[in-house]
């Protein structure tokens, strides 16, 4: 019996006949999406033939070197969703202000946050990095967006995701309904459905933390790797590190074999006191499709990521999340502490 495929333009738009009010502006922005991630698949995949690895030669607005892959996702996703006319701004990872669309855009109705390469510090090692992205309604008044349009909570994502860049490329997003993966085929290059309704699982056996900073966490934080790392059988434990050091590649791996993923607030060390990783462009994609898919994420202290109110547009903030029962016994920890 052969299987239906479905290609990932096709699964939109039936999503989007389940609501008969949809004007469609919607479903084209996660269209476009998707041929940005084929463009930006192309290069990955080909980088050291067409001569764009290595390092860029400039600093981006967190004082990291860029890469040369870093600049060139940045643009071709702006270039690929500037005239699609369902934007009104933009703000990236890789740019220190909002991005305002070009004088002769059309303008439309959705702001987008994104991560253009997370993980590119490891493209020379050939090492899977991704694409991380957000998705708000526009709530100024006026056509073009301001800044507020980017600084929304992340409770108010209407769709969050990530393109992982691997031995395969794909395409993993939530609207609010469930997590689904699609595979890029090269053979007719089309993104296909393979991951319908993706669920992690309850618990997993896997941590995901860089354990070099483990000096400088806070005590809950160290207590809770160590208990990781016992052994006992009636726990299913120790648990097996296993640490990528691109975001969306751990991501990924939690997300389908479980576990628990940590980037937590380095106490003490004054340039990271709230850890790496970027509230609108990391931090609050990845717990909105987290929690879509059965799973758990918090802050350092616990809350809910997705209620945080941004203050500004490389605002970072820690990120515990996986397997709900294992964020649980985090938590655990985390309350003994106090």
């Amino acid at each position: 019996m052969q299987t239906k495929l479905m290609t990932i333009s096709r699964f939109i738009y039936e999503e989007q006949r389940k609501y008969p009010n949809a004007t469609g502006e919607f479903s084209d922005l996660l269209e476009d999406i998707a041929i940005a991630a084929k463009v930006i698949s192309h290069q990955v995949n080909k980088a050291g033939l067409l001569g764009i690895l290595g390092i860029y030669g400039n600093h981006n607005v967190h004082g990291e070197v860029q890469q040369k892959l870093d600049v060139f996702a940045h643009h071709t996703f702006i270039k690929m969703l500037e005239h699609g006319g369902h934007l009104a701004v933009m703000a990236s990872e890789e740019s220190e202000e909002v991005i305002h669309l070009a004088d002769d855009a059309n303008l439309g109705n959705y702001v987008i946050n994104f991560d253009p390469l997370d993980g590119s510090s490891n493209i020379d090692a050939n090492v899977s990095v991704g694409t991380i992205f957000s998705i708000h309604r526009k709530r100024s008044k006026g056509s073009r967006g301001t800044i507020e349009d980017c600084l929304q909570a992340g409770k108010y994502q209407v769709a969050s995701g990530y393109i992982i860049y691997g031995s395969s490329t794909m395409m993993v997003y939530t609207t609010g309904n469930g997590v689904h993966g699609f595979t890029l085929d090269p053979s007719v290059g089309e993104f296909l459905l393979s991951h319908p309704y993706i669920q992690i699982p309850k618990k997993g056996k896997y941590y995901s933390c860089n354990e070099a900073y483990y000096p400088y966490w806070d005590k809950s934080t160290q207590s809770f790797i160590n208990y990781l790392k016992e052994n006992d059988v009636t726990t299913n434990r120790p648990y097996s590190l296993r640490y990528i050091g691109s975001m969306v590649a751990d991501i990924h791996r939690t997300l389908l074999y479980g576990g628990i993923f940590l980037y937590p607030a380095d106490t003490l060390d004054p340039k990271k006191p709230d850890g790496k990783l970027r509230l609108l462009y990391e931090v609050s994609p990845i717990s909105f499709l987290i929690q879509q898919a059965g799973g758990l994420a918090v802050d350092g202290k616990g809350n809910d990521p997705l209620e945080i109110v941004p203050t500004s547009l490389h605002q970072r903030t820690p990120i515990i999340a996986g397997s709900k029962e294992d964020v649980e016994v985090y938590l655990n920890f985390l309350r003994d502490a106090n």
